[in-house]
């Protein structure tokens, strides 16, 4: 995530409404209209009794944070662990009310968290690290004395990674209880549209730890006492005065028409409307090949997208392109549309402007049917600081889920930051995460801001160099590092499948490394340094472009340890920044794209370096590889979301765009127009991922770089079975260009960024064979001749293998 910024916190605004959502799920809106509704029934507050009981049957109880002494904990309900530490509660076989399916007995293989390992496994890999071992196996004790405590007074991991089963609005056969962690406020009520708003009616008891509590019986006629569909909302008398919060645990939130603050909605659809999946999730790819998707904007007109026309629409075309991942932005709720999805106030809903819950749980598993694993961009870095409809004050004090003072401001992103070392702050992050894999079967996450999280500076005004001390000392947050690791433990131990990824810019050793081997458990590291350092060549002539230093950048990273590597990603696409097609091409793009018309110097310059930037980005860069929706066919101009003006507290403002959509859409029309050149763009980029799949260059552990000549301007390396071949001249062609090769043998053209269809010249010819000659060159034992043109990539396979897989890597 990159710098973004926040209007100030909503002011207090709530009319009553009998209608909350409504709609259909192909339906369009308007930009006026932030009310989004995917339900084909609307939802309308029926007349209830007012009348309550107060029910503390195992009421939670709570401490405040995390130390070395013998925590306080919430006793969420009695628990029993079996020998082999599966986790069993009194309640396992009853169903919450935001639960899509009934678990009506054990699973027959229970899910388990496998016990921390020594922790030592990292010196091995890393020799390098000993040096700094005081302050690892300081991380890796603290790590284990945390999965200690959890076993001790919560039953283990994966129990308390359940909270969403304790707190928040619970469903029985008696009626509803609902549990909310507030211990700053002096007395807490329930209000909504079940009881009109009346703070007196259904008042909740607070335990010592501070923990609020209301049980609502079922209505005389069995129906529960709260609607499904209705708002409902906690009042309390904090600190700070008397205010009325959407509740912590919510699982959907909408914003009406007309008001500014969302409202919390009691979400629990009859049986009959449940989504019920239908199809398996997919196994983890060997090769990770993510398509970044954005559902709001993902829409070629200019409104906000629904999660139904992305299923139908958006998700075929990612599997035609070639892609296995679909990640998914802006999931969690948040309020302020244009933060991007990362200022979330609302931690356990799914966005309502884009549909229902259903409705996202559809799309899913539609991408599963399609054989495409979904990845969430998960927030934990830090929240909104809405004080109304966010977390943020929550129960009237600095610091409830977050640190006080500025050590709980992010003054960049000017939202609030996470107290990791609190036990409720570990129970709510980690039950957030589970929840979504659950409830919607996301196959992962991409954890943002994870640099900000693990350093007391967020990374800010840090040039990290890779020397160790920059990782491994006081200015480490070891309580963030402990909940990565947590939260990576939890998420591959009872989800052996699922991916996580990290948006980590520090290069921190041990990122990914397995936890009970001492590292953060992380699958894969963005790497994020290679979208920086193509801005920074791109503003350069080309005659100042250095090979050495384009192959420095993609190959500098831990070895065995993953990384996601990506030429351009959202950041770079956002008004303010150039995508990388807009660098290279400019105005041009708007009146010289046509293939009927002539071209420009600037477009035939820019046609070609996008294929070649991201074509040696997937070769060199990572194990796997990520582009931004739409970026695949170079897509002009820059995302801009709808805004108005903003006027600041010291009389300055800042203008807006007459909240317009114009800019915050996908133009994916252009790139299926068969007549303009972004076509041959987004043909380039099928091809080359579907290369990926047949010859899964990525994952092989055989990379060898023969050539990098500065004078030529040419890169050849050899990456799996595969030999590239990079040009970046802009005007020298080379005849007869010896190349070497691993393997001898007879070779053939497999990617050609120069034939026609991708918008080449096709000076090359598909159907040439090249044979080897013996002997040393370039490093290599055997090598052929190529002719290369100006600005070209192509991708050579041994002749007689192109029809398949080769199983094993060749040797170095």
């Amino acid at each position: 995530m990159r710098d973004l910024s926040t209007p100030p916190s909503l002011s207090s605004s709530r009319n009553a409404l009998s209608l909350i959502f409504a709609g259909n799920q192909s339906a369009k809106f308007d930009s006026k209209s932030q009310a989004i509704s995917a339900s084909k029934k609307i939802l309308v507050p029926d007349n209830v009794d007012d009348g309550a009981s107060l029910v503390t049957d195992d009421a939670p109880q709570g401490p405040s944070s995390v130390t070395e002494e013998e925590p306080q904990i919430l006793n969420l309900g009695s628990q029993t662990m079996e020998e082999d530490g599966t986790v069993i509660t009194e309640d396992q076989a009853s169903v919450s009310v935001n639960s899509s399916k009934v678990v009506k007995e054990k699973e027959a293989k229970p899910r388990t968290i496998p016990p921390p390992g020594n922790g030592q496994v990292i010196y091995e890999i890393d020799p390098m690290l000993k040096s700094y071992k005081d302050h690892l196996d300081y991380r890796y004790k603290q790590y284990k004395r945390l999965r200690e405590e959890i076993d001790k007074y919560e039953g283990g991991l994966e129990a308390f990674s359940r909270g969403y089963e304790k707190l928040g609005f619970l469903r029985s056969d008696a009626g509803i209880t609902y549990r909310e962690w507030a211990p700053g406020a002096k007395s807490a009520s329930l209000i909504g549209d079940f009881n009109n708003w009346n703070p007196n009616a259904d008042i909740m008891t607070r335990n010592e730890f501070g923990v609020w509590e209301i049980f609502l019986p079922n209505n005389t006629d069995g129906s529960p006492a709260i609607p499904h569909g209705s708002r409902v909302k906690i009042r309390m008398d904090t600190p700070s005065g008397i205010k009325d919060s959407i509740p912590a645990w919510i699982k959907f939130s909408v914003q009406a028409p007309g008001e500014i603050p969302f409202n919390g909605i009691y979400y629990d659809p009859p049986e009959e409307e449940k989504y019920v999946f239908k199809h398996p999730q997919p196994k983890r790819p060997q090769s990770l090949r993510i398509y970044e998707s954005h559902v709001g904007m993902s829409s070629t007109e200019p409104m906000i997208n629904t999660y139904a026309n992305f299923r139908d629409d958006v998700l075929p075309r990612i599997k035609k392109l070639g892609y296995n991942a679909v990640q998914i932005m802006a999931i969690q709720e948040h309020s302020y549309y244009a933060s991007f999805g990362y200022h979330v106030t609302n931690f356990f809903a799914p966005s309502s402007r884009c549909g229902t819950p259903e409705d996202l749980k559809s799309l899913i598993d539609r991408a599963h049917e399609l054989g495409l694993i979904v990845l969430m961009d998960i927030v934990h870095s830090h929240a909104s600081k809405n004080t109304l409809d966010g977390l943020n004050m929550f129960d009237g004090t600095d610091a409830h889920y977050f640190h006080s003072g500025p050590r709980g401001y992010h003054w960049m992103w000017d939202s609030r930051l996470f107290n990791y070392g609190s036990w409720e702050v570990l129970r709510y992050l980690l039950s957030n995460a589970r929840w979504w894999l659950e409830e919607y079967k996301f196959d992962g996450f991409r954890f943002d801001g994870v640099t900000s999280m693990m350093y007391t500076h967020h990374g800010l005004s840090v040039g990290f160099t890779g020397n160790y001390t920059e990782y491994f000392g006081l200015e480490t947050d070891v309580d963030a590092v402990n909940y990565l690791m947590l939260v990576n433990d939890m998420i591959h131990g009872l989800y052996p499948e699922a991916v996580t990824v990290g948006e980590d810019v520090s290069g921190m050793p041990t990122f990914c490394i397995p936890v009970q081997d001492g590292g953060v458990g992380f699958d894969y590291r963005l790497h994020m340094a290679i979208a920086d350092k193509w801005i920074e060549i791109l503003k350069k002539r080309d005659e100042d472009w250095k090979m050495g230093d384009i192959i420095y950048t993609l190959t500098n990273r831990r070895w065995s340890e993953k990384c996601i590597a990506y030429a351009e990603s959202h950041d770079q696409a956002l008004v303010g920044d150039k995508t990388i097609a807009f660098w290279l091409m400019d105005k041009d793009m708007y009146d010289f794209m046509a293939v009927d018309r002539p071209s420009t110097p600037l477009v035939d310059r820019g046609i070609a370096l996008h294929k070649m930037i991201r074509l040696i980005t997937m070769g060199l860069g990572g194990e796997g590889y990520l582009n931004f929706m739409g970026n695949e066919f170079g897509h002009p101009e820059w995302i801009d979301f709808p805004r108005g003006e903003q006027r600041l507290s010291d009389g300055s403002v800042i203008p807006g765009n007459n909240n317009s959509f114009d800019k915050c859409r996908r133009r994916f029309d252009l790139g299926d127009a068969d007549y303009l050149r972004y076509h041959g763009l987004q043909e380039f980029d099928r091809a080359m991922q579907h290369l990926e799949e047949k010859y899964g260059f990525m994952t092989s552990e055989h990379q060898f770089i023969s050539k990098k000549d500065e004078g030529d301007r040419v890169i050849v390396f050899e990456r799996g079975d595969l030999v590239f071949v990079f040009n970046f001249h802009w005007t020298s062609s080379y005849f007869d260009y010896r190349i070497g090769c691993s393997k001898p043998g007879k070779y053939k053209i497999v990617l050609d960024s120069d034939d026609p269809l991708f918008g080449g010249f096709g000076r090359l010819d598909r159907k040439s064979e090249y044979f080897t000659f013996e002997g040393s060159y370039d490093g290599r034992p055997s090598s052929f001749m190529v002719y290369t043109p100006c600005r070209t990539a192509v991708v050579y396979a041994l002749a007689d293998r192109d029809d398949g897989l080769e199983t094993s890597d060749p040797k170095p």
